[in-house]
């Protein structure tokens, strides 16, 4: 298959994210994926089973708006959850969804939400302004029928509107932005928040 400029440019921009996240300790072993859309609404996405901190141009593949894989490649399990959040979000251009031990931690400490609260470092992800607010992460229990899951999320959003992200739990985070640069920050802000939450938690337990 002959691949575009534009998508060897995604690939290498979901590359580059890889390497940051697997030097946070994000992404142990295989786990993760991340995606990137492309201008005609095709998908570049990493592939199943490949360690996201090594990942080369021949690891990205390219599905098509419904999950299907336009290059014989075989996509992620989860692919199917990326696809419902490009399809809900026009706005949407990124997704990234690493196993950080933060994300997966308060995703078992939690049964619906997690809360964030009066953090400065909230005004980081889109529309805030103000340490003066709160934001939900809702949490989803996690389910190896990825359709399933899928459908849970879009009737979540459907009732309550836009999120920043969400967790699946004791599994990891999802979350997007119009960039994969945008998707990352978002990702390093909420996980410094998730970590916050989980010190504090400890420290009222004591």
């Amino acid at each position: 298959m002959n691949y575009s400029i534009e998508f060897f440019e995604a690939a290498q921009q979901l590359i580059d994210a890889g390497r940051f996240i697997d030097q946070k300790g994000w992404v142990p072993a295989t786990s993760g994926n991340f995606s990137a859309r492309l201008s005609d609404g095709s998908i570049a996405i990493t592939v199943s089973g490949k360690h996201k901190g090594h990942l080369t141009p021949d690891d990205i593949m390219l599905i098509d708006a419904d999950a299907n894989a336009l290059d014989g490649k075989k996509p992620s399990a989860e692919t199917l959850l990326h696809t419902a959040l490009y399809q809900r979000f026009p706005e949407v251009n990124a997704i990234l969804h690493p196993h950080s031990l933060n994300a997966t931690l308060i995703s078992k400490l939690h049964t619906e939400a997690v809360t964030l609260q009066n953090y400065e470092l909230l005004k980081a992800l889109p529309g805030i302004d103000t340490h003066a607010c709160a934001i939900v992460i809702p949490i989803f229990e996690n389910d190896q029928t990825i359709s399933r899951l899928a459908a849970c999320v879009n009737r979540y959003l459907d009732h309550n509107g836009d999120v920043y992200a969400y967790l699946i739990a004791g599994h990891g985070l999802y979350t997007w932005g119009a960039s994969v640069q945008d998707s990352l920050r978002y990702l390093e802000a909420l996980d410094f928040l998730f970590e916050c939450e989980l010190r504090l938690q400890r420290v009222n337990n004591q």
